[in-house]
């Protein structure tokens, strides 16, 4: 097996201190790991994603343990910084920091020799082949390595602790299990083969897979919509995980798909004590009362729910404005009014807003342009709606992202319908999301 890189940088879409959006999996999907892989070497990243940050075993055993590592010190990430921490005091060399070259470093790490690699205005990655190379260069150099940790550069008595030859090896079985295993479930993804996707979790000792095999084996139930599935995988999750943010709005999320909206409701409260209001939990809870809205018969009740989610994604819109997801949802209920809502007016500009300059901004995704084009319906603006869709399309990753989206616009359409409006236009686009 070649050597080992551990790669310590924030996961998805993080803004820096001016709100701007930076991609950090296309960081390392173009950056970081092909550098890697050039320099025949194994990537490894961390899991921080879904595990929210806690350090566990793994991740104390991949810093203390991996041949190398690489670590992103863009956006002043708490959980990179500790974890560089660890490395710096355990091991002496072959630790390269980078940072995006517009990012300020903070004093305490402004000393160490990083590496400012590129981004364009629109926090993209450029020129991308000479900061590659030069991640290729320094790894290579590291096969013959110079002190790079500040506290075994300042104190020559310092020495690395031994490890145990037995501890390396099995760490590197895990690994290179935990690997395979990886591979293996995003092929399920690709096939979307639940049959086999469940045989081969039978398989497995789910006790003996690292944390972030069991949020990818997670993740992809989600994919191919086995609610029932990630909630019972919840349950043989480590306490650790279990009880980690994002897990928990996860498995509520596939609670309330799987019908069991009231667990999924308490869950979600619970963690808006716990963590305050944000718009991805309170965007997650309104989805919860809009699905009781749909399935409400007794109209003083159906009004009331209709009530309670519009309210619900105004205030996790409020949570966070540059969050498009709750703001549109609210506006896409709110046209189902029989009287216009007076928020209505001041939220449509300002979510609009929020969007267009997502997609100014970020790498954008599948939501990003369906936000964009149901707030272009909103508008009643067709050929804009249209374009949105056609952005769109491409970037679906999973089947209920579009049946989401198909069933906002189907909502609309028969509101509309029922008002006599002319709402034929809306075949068209129903046709491309169906």
């Amino acid at each position: 097996m070649n050597p080992l890189c551990f790669v310590l940088m924030p996961f998805g879409k993080k803004k820096d201190k001016n709100g701007k959006e930076i991609d950090f999996d296309a960081i390392y999907q173009h950056l970081i790991l092909p550098a890697i892989e050039e320099a025949k070497m194994e990537a490894v990243r961390a899991d921080e994603e879904m595990v929210g940050g806690f350090i566990h075993k793994p991740m104390f055993e991949r810093l203390l343990l991996c041949d190398y590592a690489i670590a992103d010190l863009t956006t002043a990430n708490t959980n990179v910084f500790y974890e560089l921490g660890v490395r710096h005091t355990a091991k002496p060399f072959s630790t390269l920091s980078l940072f995006a070259k517009d990012c300020l470093l903070p004093f305490d790490v402004s000393s160490l020799r990083s590496y400012p690699y590129s981004l364009d205005a629109k926090r993209q990655l450029d020129q991308v082949e000479q900061d590659r190379a030069y991640i290729v260069k320094w790894l290579n150099q590291a096969r013959n390595p110079v002190k790079d940790s500040p506290l075994f550069q300042l104190f020559d008595e310092m020495k690395p602790h031994v490890i145990d030859v037995g501890k390396s090896d099995a760490f590197r079985e895990r690994v290179e299990h935990s690997l395979a295993v990886t591979k293996k479930l995003r092929k399920f993804r690709e096939t979307k083969d639940l049959k086999a996707l469940v045989a081969f979790e039978n398989e497995q000792n789910l006790e003996g897979l690292e944390s972030g095999v069991l949020v990818e084996m997670f993740t992809v139930y989600r994919a191919l919509e086995a609610w029932g599935n990630m909630v019972a995988l919840v349950k043989k999750m480590p306490p650790y995980l279990q009880q980690s943010l994002r897990i928990r709005e996860q498995l509520a999320f596939a609670l309330n798909r799987a019908g069991e909206d009231i667990e999924a409701e308490e869950i979600f409260l619970e963690l808006l004590k716990e963590y305050g209001e944000n718009s991805e939990t309170l965007g997650l809870l309104g989805r919860i009362y809009k699905d009781r809205w749909k399935k409400e018969t007794n109209p003083l009740l159906k009004k009331s729910w209709l009530k309670k989610s519009i309210d619900t994604y105004v205030q996790g819109f409020k949570a966070d404005p540059r969050d498009a997801y709750p703001g549109v949802n609210a506006i896409t209920l709110m046209l189902t009014l029989e009287e216009e809502d007076p928020r209505l007016k001041e939220l449509l500009p300002v979510v609009l807003f929020a969007t267009k300059q997502r997609l100014e901004n970020a790498n954008p995704d599948y939501w990003d342009y369906a936000t964009l084009m149901e707030l272009e319906i909103a508008s009643h603006h067709k050929e804009e709606a249209l374009k949105a869709l056609t952005s769109a399309l491409p970037l679906v990753t999973e089947d209920w992202m579009k049946k989401t989206t198909f069933d906002t616009v189907v909502m609309l359409r028969d509101k509309w319908l029922d008002r006599g409006e002319d709402v034929f236009w809306l075949d068209e686009i129903l046709e491309g999301l169906r």
